[in-house]
């Protein structure tokens, strides 16, 4: 099986990659490999490499930024989305792309099946709506759309990272931390083996993963800050306090419950997903082992992706 992999510098790309199946050829491209909103460029990599899957991991992830820069999260969250549909159906290739719980309103008070309508509140989760509306449009079934949640990872930018930052920061009274906007949070490695179990299986439509449980951003961060002082990340870290949304207003709105159902996904899978705390501490624990070889190795600056 060939595969195409684009957004592979992030972090969802960098685990996919990791995680790809020893028998798969595989070609992993990054932003400066591959501009997907480039018409000519994604043309030129589809048909020299003729995958058999494309797997889009390239995103337009900035919430609050997309506000204010429309045209940006709309060329990459969607106008390339439907170069890459158009193209892989010129190939004879399936894409799966990965989408978000943003284009939920959060509002029904249960958690979100893939049938159930989309009513995304800000322009990020409108421009990821578009983009699986593209690729439903040019392939159909033939597309794979993986809707997924707060994803983070041991590397990149993500809600983890900044949380451990912030905590360690000498002097610091304490991190305030949204608590009545509930969701699931994704690690990258889980979501990756998800990922490929899917393309394993050849599934169709529009498909929901996230790790298992329920949590809000606060009780997320009280987790990281637990786990990572068991782990002897952090030492003195700053304590955790509630806030509800109106005292951290954001440009983008959020939605205050958009927990995903992923019953059927699991069955597709034959299993479901490990609860989010299980997942978080395997991350920390990788967060530990890259320390320690940044300090043996001072030198050398650790890669970064976002």
């Amino acid at each position: 099986m060939k595969v195409l992999i684009t957004g592979a510098g992030g972090q969802l790309g960098a685990a996919l990659v990791a995680a790809a199946p020893p028998a798969c050829a595989l070609r992993a491209l990054d932003r400066a490999a591959l501009d997907i909103t480039d018409p000519d460029a994604v043309r030129r990599a589809v048909a020299a490499f003729r995958p058999d899957w494309i797997l889009n991991a390239a995103a337009y992830t900035a919430v609050d930024r997309a506000e204010e820069d429309r045209e940006a999260a709309f060329a990459i969250n969607a106008d390339a989305v439907r170069l890459l549909a158009e193209n892989a159906a010129a190939e004879g290739a399936r894409l799966l792309h990965v989408s978000t719980d943003f284009v939920f309103d959060g509002c029904q008070g249960r958690p979100y099946r893939p049938e159930d309508p989309p009513r995304p509140l800000g322009v990020y989760g409108q421009s990821k709506r578009a983009g699986e509306e593209a690729a439903l449009e040019l392939l159909g079934e033939d597309a794979l759309i993986v809707r997924t949640a707060w994803v983070y990872a041991a590397t990149g930018r993500n809600f983890m990272l900044t949380m451990l930052r912030l905590m360690a920061e000498p002097g610091r009274p304490f991190v305030g931390v949204v608590a009545d906007q509930v969701g699931t949070p994704t690690s990258a490695p889980g979501l990756a083996a998800a990922l490929w179990g899917l393309v394993r299986r050849q599934a169709r439509g529009i498909h929901h993963w996230t790790e298992a449980g329920v949590a809000s951003w606060y009780d997320f961060a009280v987790a990281i800050r637990e786990e990572a002082q068991a782990l002897d990340l952090l030492r003195h870290a700053a304590p955790v306090r509630p806030l509800t949304s109106a005292e951290y207003p954001t440009p983008a709105p959020r939605a205050p419950f958009t927990v995903l159902d992923k019953s059927a996904t699991w069955g597709v899978l034959g299993q479901a997903a490990p609860h989010w705390r299980e997942a978080l501490r395997a991350v920390l624990a990788e967060v530990v082992v890259r320390r320690r070889e940044a300090r043996r190795s001072p030198a050398t600056e650790m890669p970064s992706t976002s």
